[in-house]
């Protein structure tokens, strides 16, 4: 099993050099707090709030993944130069179908350089 870094609130970290590599490394889920089950339910997952991510041939954000629990819901797959070779938030968004009452969501990004990062969860509750 591969090494998953969690993310780390950087407001208490003194260094920028390690509030800058948590950060853009981590995947923030945006997302409304409540659903409708069995309605299209929108998940947008942004790399970083704070910092940026290169998209260099050999360090690029290479996939997002959306979990519920530890239920895999979606993924996508990206290539070097997929955002133009600048520093930017990969942004991508899922559309999912709710099901059950509550959604416990996680998202995971890879770094072609730094491996699997995990963000914050975010619960949703579904009526």
């Amino acid at each position: 099993m591969p090494k998953i870094n969690k993310y780390t609130d950087i407001s208490e970290i003194d260094r920028e050099a390690k509030k800058d590599l948590i950060d853009r490394h981590s995947p923030f889920i945006h997302c409304a707090d409540t659903a409708v089950e069995g309605e299209p339910f929108q998940v947008t997952i942004k790399m970083g709030n704070e910092y940026t991510h290169p998209d260099d041939f050999d360090h690029y954000i290479e996939s997002v993944t959306l979990f519920d629990g530890e239920t895999e819901l979606a993924r996508a797959s990206y290539v070097a130069g997929a955002l133009g070779n600048v520093k930017a938030h990969n942004t991508t968004i899922f559309t999912i179908i709710p099901t059950g009452k509550k959604l416990k969501l996680v998202a995971h990004g890879y770094c072609t350089k730094h491996g699997i990062w995990e963000g914050p969860e975010k619960v949703v509750e579904v009526n």
